[in-house]
């Protein structure tokens, strides 16, 4: 059929044509949100789990139906460099400047100083561009925490004042370090205290709540850490169907079977087999030869796009500890496993597991367990190092 007209969308964060089985996230969030926009902020939604089961796609919802409620939003994908503070700085200008927009209300002007101030305790501020003169004495100590709060609550009164809230949205938070998160943590904490309109959301994979909860240990009164899995089979079914029957395509029972066990349930899985069926088949109807036909495209698609990328980024010796936990299979699995399986002591290999960890290829789902971020990847590994 016409690729032209292929409605599956395989991407980084790409909203698929059918978003199912994550209605009640999406509802809770929504309660949340509109409570703090009315002075009532409560725990905000923070999804986590696996590469590829749809985290960004939900913090774009909660981005999407916040912007209809009269929310402007400062989105940022975490760094892996330590520049939080200048991309905060840079996200927060542009909101107040839309929350500057008409007649200029006392905290607005405030706010816009007060963030001039922060931009002084940073190396690349001088870059970010802020006309008026700094408010002294806030948000230029040089202390992370402190100054992070005074300009999310500077933020807040002139966003209250305009009748707005601000969103702040952060993707990939578990990559922020441990004072970063912590200063965001402390901010919010205090903007809930004093019932403004800010909330922060982000999606992250599972360690976010360890991470969080050691960065500040009431971290979960502050926020929801839902776990978000491979979608059920109906739900995975109408994520295969959906989009086909809106282009008056029909998917054969066999091969919408087959689709259904290839793809897990994962929803970038879900979008890179439809696509490539979508391709293989003729005459509005996808079969289960098409399905078969498109197997070792789909794999090398998975190998190319979604595992390769992230095998590039690490070291050989990262690498050997990631392949011996393959030879184990899917896991979790002991690190004292993983050790015997390179034929080494726990403690030789702790250190690469920290990185591996840090680098967000593995996870500790409990104490002395590991496993992989991305679902199949040990199957991956088995292909390109046998």
């Amino acid at each position: 059929m016409d690729p032209l007209l292929n409605p599956y969308r395989p991407g980084a964060g790409t909203t698929p044509p059918a978003l199912v089985g994550r209605d009640d996230l999406i509802d809770r969030f929504g309660v949340s949100m509109r409570r703090t926009l009315a002075g009532k902020p409560g725990k905000s939604v923070m999804p986590i789990g696996l590469r590829g089961v749809g985290k960004t796609v939900l913090v774009n919802r909660f981005i999407e139906i916040s912007s209809h409620e009269g929310y402007e939003i400062a989105y940022l994908e975490a760094p892996e460099t330590g520049s939080f503070a200048t991309l905060l700085a840079a996200k927060l200008r542009r909101v107040l400047l839309s929350l500057s927009q008409g007649p200029v209300s006392r905290s607005v002007n405030k706010a816009v100083a007060v963030l001039k101030s922060f931009t002084l305790t940073l190396p690349e501020g001088a870059s970010i561009r802020i006309e008026p003169e700094p408010f002294l004495g806030l948000a230029d100590s040089g202390i992370l925490s402190e100054d992070v709060t005074d300009l999310l609550v500077a933020t807040g009164e002139a966003a209250r004042d305009r009748g707005q809230g601000v969103l702040l949205a952060i993707d990939e938070i578990q990559y922020l370090d441990a004072e970063e998160l912590s200063a965001a943590i402390v901010a919010i904490h205090r903007t809930t205290q004093l019932d403004l309109p800010v909330m922060l959301t982000g999606a992250g994979l599972p360690q976010l709540p360890q991470i969080a909860g050691e960065a500040k240990s009431y971290a979960e009164r502050l926020f929801e850490f839902p776990e978000i899995g491979p979608l059920p089979e109906d739900d995975t079914r109408t994520a295969l169907l959906v989009p086909a029957q809106e282009q008056n395509v029909t998917i054969e029972p066999d091969a919408l079977d087959r689709l259904v066990e290839e793809t897990g349930g994962y929803p970038y899985f879900i979008q890179e087999w439809g696509k490539h069926a979508w391709n293989q088949a003729g005459g509005g109807v996808i079969t289960l030869d098409d399905v078969s036909t498109s197997a070792p495209l789909v794999t090398a698609a998975l190998d190319r796009d979604f595992f390769r990328v992230r095998l590039d980024r690490l070291t050989p010796k990262e690498r050997e500890y990631l392949r011996a936990m393959a030879e184990l299979g899917p896991g979790p699995h002991r690190s004292g496993d993983i050790a015997a399986e390179l034929g080494v002591r726990v403690e030789s290999v702790a250190p690469r597991r920290s990185m591996l960890i840090k680098k967000g290829m593995i996870y500790s789902p409990g104490h002395g367990e590991t496993a992989f971020t991305v679902p199949l990847f040990d199957q991956f590994l088995r292909r390109v190092m046998p």
